[in-house]
């Protein structure tokens, strides 16, 4: 029996995500909860486990294309059960319309109620048949084989998702390479030596290529002047946030220079500790715990604004926001419950954290909430900046890089190791007295780490 998996709601009401790549193919038999596919929501990627046992039967959509929720998937022959058996259907057709199907980690799509689903026409059938045909009749000669292809026109070519992702990125329309290498599998040298061929003479072809390894968008001819990017994913997300809070909330951004030499000395201590030489305790794990001990003496600057229900919330709790730069686009994961760390533990979950962000695998609900921010443009050797306020914040503070340069200590002139701080904050909730106050606690601890002491 034909089961469809429709795409599930993935969490944080995202209406579509897009494939990344499919792990399984047409034919192939899988298991309950066998990964099948990486998608790409606005948030992360994430991985979708089968429903069922089966053979793949259909794949609704390629590597590259965005399905909305609720959109069939993937199309399974359920094992153990009768795809033509029309009387079987018509006796089990009551039972299936009260099916329910298996429960994937907490989410999926409610089945259709109509009996069988329809199929959908596939992009490389019937409908595509005159389309390929007239690609291929167009194409230069020079192009085609001087012997007959053996590729069927109106099939899908023959070739793996990040082989057509590729040719996709690159500007090559993967039936004329499948004129040229027949009915094989089409792989990755075979885009490089179509793009070689056509693209006029070998250093413009090598151009293009290095440019699409070098994760660098490819154009399709030596004359064209400009490089279209699909805005989608991570920096779709990213861009209606940004332009959402910068358009909601007044931001305010005050900076405060700050002699960090004392920290620094600090750092270098613990790093010769052999019971603490595991945990990479470095300078942004110490700002992060300055930050949630300043934020016990100005709770505004932890808190949102409700315009819904006009009020003011104040979290009890600091789930530390720590902004991640990928190659998916800009993402601030959350430390749960930071305030309640040690310095080892939290320099412990700051690397968890930025493992995790660093290989795409960061899920939805470590994105969701904060309640506060720090972003570290110091690794960028920028001092200062501007920051602006992830949505539903009130306040994030960019760290910029540690330099040495001449500093009055202790009324004469000496090198000394300093830092910028920049913080920016709703002017709603904080105003300029106690966003400075913040400002000067964190600058306080980090110019003397003992003062930490002083605050609960």
């Amino acid at each position: 029996m034909i089961e469809e998996f429709r795409l599930p709601d993935l969490g944080e009401g995202l209406a579509e995500a897009e494939v990344v790549q499919w792990l399984v193919a047409p034919g192939d038999t899988v298991t309950l909860n066998q990964t099948l596919a990486e998608v790409e929501t606005a948030k992360a990627v994430v991985e979708l486990p089968s429903p069922y046992d089966g053979v793949v039967t259909t794949l609704h959509a390629d590597a590259g294309e965005t399905v909305a929720v609720g959109a069939p998937l993937i199309a399974f022959d359920v094992v153990g059960t009768e795809t033509s058996a029309a009387p079987a259907r018509a006796a089990a057709s009551a039972a299936a319309e009260e099916k329910t199907p298996p429960n994937l980690v907490g989410y999926g799509a409610a089945p259709a109620k109509d009996g069988r689903p329809t199929r959908r026409v596939r992009k490389a059938g019937r409908a595509a048949a005159a389309a390929d045909t007239a690609v291929l009749e167009a194409a230069p000669h020079d192009v085609l084989p001087e012997t007959p292809a053996t590729v069927r026109v109106g099939e899908r070519p023959r070739s793996t998702p990040p082989v057509r992702a590729y040719a996709k990125r690159s500007g090559v329309d993967i039936v004329l390479v499948a004129a040229e290498v027949g009915d094989r599998v089409i792989r990755r040298d075979d885009i490089d030596a179509y793009l070689e061929r056509v693209g006029g003479n070998a250093v413009a072809a090598e151009a293009r290529v290095s440019d699409v390894s070098a994760g660098r968008p490819a154009v399709s001819s030596v004359s064209e002047r400009e490089t279209r990017i699909p805005i989608r994913g991570v920096r779709k997300h990213t861009a209606a946030a940004m332009v959402q809070s910068a358009f909601t909330a007044p931001h305010v951004t005050t900076f405060h220079t700050v002699d960090v030499t004392a920290t620094m000395e600090l750092i270098e201590s613990l790093r010769g500790d052999r019971a603490l030489s595991e945990h990479r305790i470095g300078p942004l794990v110490i700002v992060a715990k300055a930050v949630c001990l300043a934020l016990s003496r100005t709770p505004g600057l932890n808190s949102r604004w409700d315009d819904a229900a006009g009020e003011i919330v104040q979290p009890h709790y600091v789930d530390l926001g720590i902004a991640a730069a990928t190659e998916r686009g800009l993402i601030v994961p959350n430390i749960r419950d930071a305030d309640q760390m040690t310095l080892p533990q939290l320099a412990d979950a700051l690397r968890a954290l930025t493992e995790t962000a660093r290989s795409g695998k960061t899920s939805p609900a470590e994105l969701a909430g904060g309640t506060f921010s720090i972003t570290n443009i110091g690794v960028f050797g920028i001092d200062a900046g501007t920051p602006i306020l992830p949505p539903g914040q009130s306040g994030i503070l960019a760290v910029g890089a540690v330099r040495r340069m001449p500093w009055e200590h202790r009324g004469e002139i000496a090198l000394r190791q300093v830092m910028t701080l920049s913080l920016s904050f709703d002017h709603r909730v904080v105003d300029g007295a106690e966003g400075a106050r913040f400002v000067k606690d964190v600058a306080d601890i980090l110019e003397e780490p003992g003062r930490a002491m002083l605050l609960r």
